[in-house]
């Protein structure tokens, strides 16, 4: 299974400290990342992450891609709600995606903790 991972710059020292809570989760599966994030999550976890281009590169629209040829099985992507964002239509078009394909999408740790549960438990029992 694939797993894509994403954060606004506010947000990628929450996601990093997720990565290294749920790193034996995360392990499980083959992650993807957009720029920035890859590399820093790679840096502070070791964790093999594919890096994409950068969010506001195109990042986040190659992961769109994996989700619409249905080689995504999920994303988490912890948005920052609170700052404008200047590639706000490509965010919009990745969440509008998930919705068209039915991945399951996390935009907050409280989620992302309950995607990532649901996504190991359907590895399990795919064992």
């Amino acid at each position: 299974m694939r797993l894509a991972l994403i954060a606004h710059d506010e947000k990628k020292p929450d996601l990093i400290e997720f990565a290294e809570e749920r790193k034996d989760d995360l392990e499980q599966f083959e992650l993807m990342a957009t720029g920035t994030t890859g590399q820093r999550l790679i840096d502070a976890t070791g964790l093999d992450i594919e890096r994409k281009q950068s969010g506001p590169l195109g990042g986040d629209m190659q992961i769109g891609a994996e989700i619409a040829s249905e080689t995504c099985d999920g994303v988490i992507f912890l948005r920052d709600p609170l700052t404008a964002q200047p590639h706000e239509p490509d965010i919009t078009a990745l969440l509008r995606i998930c919705d068209v394909h039915q991945t399951p999408l996390a935009t907050n740790l409280a989620s992302a903790d309950a995607v990532l549960d649901e996504l190991v438990d359907q590895l399990a029992g795919k064992e």
